[in-house]
C-alpha cells in the first residue's frame, strides 16, 4: 500500500464513518464492484482509532465536563454516562451473539445495498420528527431504544450515525443534542474494535507499515473532523434528509446493476 492510497482510504473513512451513509456498505459495494480488498486488520484500527480521536476532538469541552463530573460526583454526569453505558448494551449483546451470520452478510452485497435504502428511509424521517424533537438528551427507555439502533448498525448498510440520530429524534431528542449523544456513543464501540483487530503480535506489521498508516490515520482524523462538523450542520439547517438521496442512489444503482449483470449478486 502506497501512501497516497493510504491517504485515499483514510479520507473515505473519515467520510463515511460519520456521514449517514454506511462506511460498511461502501466498503461491501466497493470490493464488489472494483475488486479493491482490505489493507489489513492493522490498517483498519489505525483508521478506526483516527476517527475515535475526530470525535473526542470535535466534542471535547463535553468530554472534559463529564470527566470532571464524574470525579466530583455530578449527578448529571452520572447520568448522561450511565445513559451511554445502557445504549451501548444491545451492540455488545448483539455482535457477540450472532457475530458469524452478521459476518456472512458482508460477502452479500445485495443486502448491503438493499440496507442502504432503509438507511435512506431512516435519514428521510428526521425531517418529519426533527420539529418537534426538544429535549437535550433521551431517558432510559430513550437509550435502549437508540441502543437497538446501533446494533441494527453492525448490519453492512446500516449508518450507525443515522440510525442513531433518526432513533433519537423519534423520542424527542434536539437533533443536535442526539448528535452529541450519537458520536460520544461510538467511542465505546470503536475503540473496543480497534483493539480487538490490534493484536499482540502485530507490532511488526506496524514498525514496517508506519509511514503509510500515519498518513492513513491523519487523513482519516481530519476528514472525520469535517465530515462531523458537515453533520452537524445539515441538522441545524434541516438539510440532513438530502444524504437520504445518496443512499438511494447508491442503494437503488447497485441493485439496478446487480439485476443486469448477476455476477455482482455475491
Amino acid at each position: 500500500m502506497s501512501w497516497w492510497e493510504a491517504a485515499i482510504l483514510g479520507v473515505v473513512q473519515g467520510v463515511t464513518e460519520f456521514l449517514p451513509v454506511s462506511s460498511s456498505a461502501h466498503l461491501v459495494l466497493g470490493q464488489a464492484l472494483l475488486g479493491v480488498r482490505s489493507p489489513g486488520v492493522v490498517y483498519e484500527a489505525a483508521v478506526h482509532l483516527a476517527t475515535l480521536v475526530a470525535v473526542l476532538w470535535v466534542y471535547r469541552r463535553r468530554v472534559v465536563e463529564l470527566t470532571v463530573g464524574i470525579a466530583r460526583g455530578d449527578s448529571e454526569a452520572w447520568g448522561y454516562v450511565g445513559l451511554l453505558a445502557l445504549a451501548s448494551v444491545p451492540a455488545g449483546v448483539v455482535g457477540l451473539w450472532l457475530r458469524e451470520p452478521i459476518e456472512a452478510t458482508f460477502e452479500r452485497p445485495v443486502v448491503a445495498a438493499g440496507l442502504l435504502l432503509v438507511t435512506g428511509l431512516l435519514v428521510a424521517s428526521i425531517r418529519r420528527t426533527a420539529g418537534t424533537a426538544r429535549e437535550e438528551r433521551p431517558g432510559v427507555g430513550g437509550a435502549l431504544w437508540i441502543g437497538f439502533a446501533q446494533a441494527a448498525a453492525i448490519m453492512p448498510g446500516i449508518s450507525r450515525s443515522g440510525s442513531t440520530v433518526a432513533a433519537g429524534v423519534w423520542r424527542g431528542v434536539e437533533p443536535a443534542r442526539m448528535a452529541e449523544f450519537s458520536f460520544l456513543l461510538s467511542v465505546p464501540a470503536v475503540g473496543g474494535a480497534a483493539l480487538l483487530q490490534m493484536g499482540p503480535g502485530q507490532m511488526g506489521l506496524v514498525r514496517s507499515l508506519a509511514p503509510e498508516l500515519a498518513v492513513g490515520f491523519a487523513a482519516a482524523a481530519v476528514s472525520g473532523v469535517l465530515a462531523i462538523h458537515l453533520f452537524v450542520r445539515a441538522l441545524e439547517a434541516g438539510s440532513f434528509h438530502r444524504f437520504a438521496y445518496y443512499c438511494w442512489i447508491v442503494g437503488g444503482g447497485y441493485l439496478l446493476a446487480a439485476w443486469l449483470w448477476p455476477g455482482l449478486r455475491g
